[in-house]
């Protein structure tokens, strides 16, 4: 009778069991860090249900995450972390640094190690044991923000350099050349993720226009990078002296070679090449041995919100504003500044003779294929309507002056007043995203008789009474202020903001919307 019953049990507890097991995998956990609010993480745990492939032939689009987490979007765009990097080579100094976590003997047996695996001379002195204690003591939180926008961007860097046969450690070269910012420009110029001069960029096939540098755009300048970094490397035979010619020049390590009286090796002929170039190797291989052993270190990087797998490319037929793409995608405009780097003005030009193109999400490839014939038709009739110079919808007695704080950017300010980051950048000369605290911008808010805070706003548009004559519409999964407006001929994305006093292109599921006023 006892066997019988624990029999009974076990059968019944494992039955349980694997129901368990089978029904979580039918959940999708996706964890959402925000680092910025009060220094604090925060975590938001969304559970997804998994429909059964045989039973769901339908495929739809799915909102992006959206749920994206903007603070972090900024962060990608901080120039912080270049500006850092940058200063930090120019002034390296090489003083004895105290970090007990780090004894010297287990410091030169891992550059044993990492000499061993790999082509560049990695020796234990001195002056590298400074830089590289000096990056853990002082430059941790740097270097684990770095390592975040690693996961973006390594995957395609280590497909260019392996296509050309570089070895696949110089991918760390682009942290100490701009600290993985797209759009990073020198006092002297040289631009992009591998800091390309114009005319070495013209050389090796990159172009820039009014509308687009393609020295800010990440595929296109890492494959140029890889072209000149072999053909360094075929003139020295010596990756060490390759790194040192890519950024001071080969003339300057010729120079330096001949004045240390003949050496070839990087640390016999340091004391002879520029400053930046001198703490240029030393940085390159601290970033190396902390990112090979970021584990040892305790360096806990958070995971990008984006990872380049999860992206795909459209080419465009027609010209195009990010912002446009923004609003009618349902994409946070600051990630598709940050997806496509290289349009200048944030417009992708339809050029004869060129193929540009617009990197999105990948669930959101198939919408904007689905839908391209609309797309461009209402881009079209935007640009025909476009304000010239100022938006239809302001004058001279509604701007606003707005001080720009700390923690505000483009993308920002753009949806607190209900416009786009364009409109900002035409009202106040802005050639670039960047903008300073303390800086006045001019301002036009679509509804100036608003409040712009959002809690304001969230408190009109709740009391917003509907007119029982009009039209209205239940959004659905999968809606957006662009798709509902497609489904009423002649009403408009703007028709329907104002007549819901809503300057935000986010929806609510089960929210209802007025769509006619008839």
């Amino acid at each position: 009778m006892t066997l019988r019953l624990f029999l009974i049990a076990f059968l019944v507890s494992t039955t349980f069991g694997f129901a368990q097991t089978n029904d979580s995998t039918r959940i999708k956990s996706t964890t959402i860090k925000d680092t910025i609010i009060d220094g604090q993480s925060k975590l938001k745990k969304v559970v997804l249900p998994v429909i059964d492939s045989l039973s769901q032939r339908t495929l739809e689009d799915h909102q992006l995450a959206s749920e994206i987490d903007e603070k972090w979007l900024e962060e990608l765009y901080s120039t912080s972390l270049y500006d850092t990097i940058y200063n930090s080579i120019r002034e390296m100094k090489y003083d004895s640094i105290y970090y007990p976590e780090l004894p010297t003997d287990t410091l030169k047996k891992r550059l044993i190690e990492l000499n061993a695996r790999t082509p560049f001379n990695i020796e234990y002195n001195t002056s590298l044991e400074s830089v590289i204690k000096n990056y853990l003591k002082n430059r941790k939180n740097h270097l684990e923000r770095l390592m975040a926008l690693s996961e973006y961007y390594f995957p395609m860097f280590e497909r260019e350099l392996d296509n050309h046969d570089i070895p696949l450690e110089v991918k760390y070269l682009a942290i100490v050349e701009s600290a993985l910012k797209p759009r990073a420009k020198s006092r002297v110029g040289a631009t992009g993720l591998w800091q390309f001069m114009f005319a070495t960029g013209k050389q090796f096939g990159l172009n820039v226009s009014s509308y687009v540098d393609e020295r800010s755009d990440p595929i296109k300048s890492t494959e140029a990078a890889s072209k000149y970094l072999a053909s360094l490397y075929r003139i020295f035979g010596d990756w060490d002296l390759a790194l040192s010619a890519y950024n001071s020049g080969p003339g300057n390590v010729s120079k330096a070679i001949r004045r240390s009286g003949g050496y070839q090796n990087y640390w016999n002929i340091r004391a002879n090449l520029p400053r930046e170039t001198a703490g240029y190797l030393p940085a390159f291989l601290a970033t190396m041995y902390i990112f090979e052993y970021a584990k040892e270190h305790g360096l806990n990087p958070q995971k990008p919100e984006v990872t380049y797998i999860e992206t795909d490319t459209v080419r465009v037929k027609e010209m195009i504003t990010l912002d446009q793409v923004s609003e009618l995608l349902e994409v946070p405009m600051e990630e598709l500044q940050f997806l496509n780097p290289s349009y200048k003005l944030d417009i992708i030009p339809h050029i004869k003779g060129e193929n540009y193109t617009l990197r999105l999400p990948r669930e959101k490839i198939g919408l904007f294929v689905t839908n391209e014939d609309s797309i461009y038709k209402y881009v079209r009739a935007e640009f025909a309507k476009r304000e010239k110079p100022l938006p239809q919808f302001s004058d001279n007695d509604t701007k606003v002056s707005y001080r720009v704080r700390s923690g505000d950017y483009l993308g920002k300010i753009a949806r607190q007043y209900g416009v786009r980051v364009s409109q900002i950048k035409q009202w106040n000369g802005l050639r670039s995203n960047n903008i300073s605290i303390g800086k006045r911008l001019t301002i036009y808010p679509r509804n100036p008789g608003s409040q712009s805070s959002a809690s304001t706003q969230k408190k009109a548009s709740s009391i917003t009474k509907i007119d029982p004559n009009a039209k209205t519409y239940k959004v659905k999964k999968g809606d957006s202020l662009w798709s509902i407006s497609q489904k009423f001929p002649g009403v408009s994305v703007q028709n329907i903001k104002d007549w819901n006093n809503i300057n935000s292109s986010k929806l609510k599921i089960g929210m209802t919307l007025v769509v006619s006023k008839k």
